[in-house]
C-alpha cells in the first residue's frame, strides 16, 4: 500500500501545524500551505514540502500544489485548517472586512479543494476535511461563511462519493475568550482535535461523509 500524502493549509502555526506534525507521525508525507515560510513546522516533519501561496491566486496555488505532487507522486487528503477569527460590533463590519473574512473562511477552502480534486480522483480515493471553528456571536461575517463551509461540505459529499472521496467538517470549541472553562477541566488545545482528524482521514472511514463533527469540549479553545 502506498504511503498516504496530505495537504494541510495554515500549516505555519497553531492548528495547522499541529495537524501537519500529527499526520507525519502517523506516517503521512505532508505538504504544508501558508502565506509564508513554515520553518518551525518543517523542522518537526521529516518528509515535508513547504508551499507558499495566497489561495486567492489560483494560478500560484495550482503551481505550488503541483510541486507537492511532483515530489510525492500523489495526493490523498486535504485538510483546510487555515482561517481567521475576527470580532467586532454586530452589523458594523465594513464591506472590505466582510470580503476578507469570507475569502479566508469559505472561498479559500473551495479553491484549495478545486485545485486538489484532479489529484485526489487520480489517486482512486481521498479525504477532504474542512475546519470551521465557531466564533463570538458578534463575528457575523465569520459565522456566515463558516455556515457556508458546512454547506459546501454537504454539497460536495454526494458529488465526490463515486470517486471514493469523503468530505467532512470538524468544528472545535469556542474561540479563546468567549467561553469560561469548567472547574477541573483545561481549555481545548489543537492536540485535542488530532484523534478526530485521524479518524476522519482513515481509509476505513469511507462511509463517513457530509458530516460535521463537533469537538467542542467544555472550555475555550486555544488556537
Amino acid at each position: 500500500m502506498e504511503t498516504p500524502t496530505a495537504l494541510v493549509t495554515g500549516a505555519a502555526q497553531g492548528l495547522g501545524q499541529a495537524f501537519a506534525v500529527a499526520l507525519a507521525r502517523r506516517g503521512y508525507r505532508v505538504a504544508g500551505l501558508d502565506l509564508g515560510p513554515q520553518p518551525q513546522t518543517a523542522a518537526k516533519v521529516l518528509d515535508y514540502v513547504e508551499l507558499t501561496a495566497d489561495t486567492a491566486d489560483e494560478a500560484r496555488l495550482r503551481a505550488q500544489l503541483e510541486r507537492a505532487v511532483d515530489r510525492f507522486g500523489t495526493l490523498h487528503a486535504v485538510v483546510n485548517s487555515a482561517g481567521t477569527h475576527p470580532e467586532g460590533p454586530a452589523g458594523e463590519t465594513p464591506p472590505e472586512e466582510w470580503r476578507r473574512v469570507v475569502r479566508a473562511t469559505l472561498e479559500a477552502p473551495y479553491l484549495v479543494t478545486r485545485a486538489a480534486l484532479p489529484h485526489l480522483k487520480r489517486a482512486g480515493w481521498g479525504r477532504i476535511v474542512n475546519v470551521a471553528p465557531p466564533a463570538a456571536p458578534s463575528a457575523i461575517p465569520y459565522l456566515t461563511s463558516a455556515a457556508g463551509l458546512t454547506g459546501l461540505t454537504r454539497a460536495l459529499a454526494p458529488a465526490l462519493a463515486p470517486y471514493g472521496i469523503t468530505v467532512n467538517t470538524i468544528t472545535p470549541g469556542a474561540p479563546r475568550g468567549t467561553a469560561e472553562g469548567v472547574a477541573g477541566r483545561r481549555p481545548q488545545e489543537p492536540a485535542d482535535l488530532v484523534s478526530t482528524l485521524l479518524y476522519v482521514l482513515d481509509r476505513g472511514s469511507g462511509f463517513l461523509t457530509g458530516q460535521t463533527l463537533d469537538v467542542s469540549g467544555p472550555g475555550p479553545v486555544l488556537l
